[in-house]
């Protein structure tokens, strides 16, 4: 799974970091909320791991600017604020769980997976058999690896966060074209319509919700 750690403390953040990879996870690191909203506006990440006390914009900040701007993933606090009226301000910008520094490194990597299960995150993004490997890079429907453009790959990853759900055409921009905005108004539908052509012969279809997004699900035949 790919964590966000959002903490400008580098000696905490490097053992952070040190901590998550050990036990699995993909780290990246970055210490100011505007950074922290560039990259999770444009990168795929299943979790959050959040200070509050950041310079510039503070987490709070940056936590009530993610809901708005509609990104659901699982965000844990991790703040040496524990008083209860801290927590609770937390917890009402829209964090998922709240950790008290110092930590326990086992009950951190517990929450984390308790945060992606509940999420229902997988290591290996799956609809029906359509699956992303991660460590490849590349998408399977079965054995068969599709040959798909980085900007085809990154809007199939989008979509596959969250299968049966729509993402939204923002969303599926930045993911796509990153900081490089398109010059086509359509840009995005013309990836989508490749897509969709390079999926026809699979049991996977991606539909279009006018004024909220798409959505990739899986779609049996009446005989499968």
């Amino acid at each position: 799974m790919r964590v966000l750690v959002v903490e400008d403390d580098f000696d905490l953040s490097g053992a952070l970091t040190r901590l998550l990879t050990r036990r699995g996870f993909h780290v990246t690191h970055c210490t100011h909320g505007a950074e922290a909203l560039h990259l999770l506006e444009r990168e795929l990440f299943e979790l959050v791991v959040l200070d509050l006390g950041l310079p510039g914009m503070d987490g709070l900040q940056l936590l009530q600017r993610l809901r708005a701007r509609g990104l659901a993933l699982p965000v844990l606090v991790l703040t040496a604020r524990g008083a209860v009226g801290d927590r609770v301000a937390g917890l009402n910008a829209g964090a998922d769980d709240y950790l008290a520094k110092p930590f326990d490194p086992d009950e951190l990597e517990a929450r984390l997976r308790a945060l992606a299960r509940r999420a229902g995150v997988q290591d290996e993004p799956r609809c029906g058999e359509l699956r992303l490997d991660r460590g490849a890079g590349a998408f399977y429907w079965g054995s068969q690896a599709l040959e798909l453009t980085p900007r085809e790959s990154a809007l199939l990853a989008g979509l596959m966060e969250h299968p049966g759900r729509a993402i939204t055409k923002a969303r599926l921009t930045a993911l796509a074209f990153g900081s490089e905005p398109p010059s086509q108004p359509d840009a995005v539908e013309v990836v989508v319509h490749r897509l969709r052509k390079k999926l026809a012969h699979t049991q996977v279809q991606i539909t279009t919700l006018r004024g909220l997004g798409y959505l990739i699900q899986e779609v049996r035949s009446p005989h499968g």
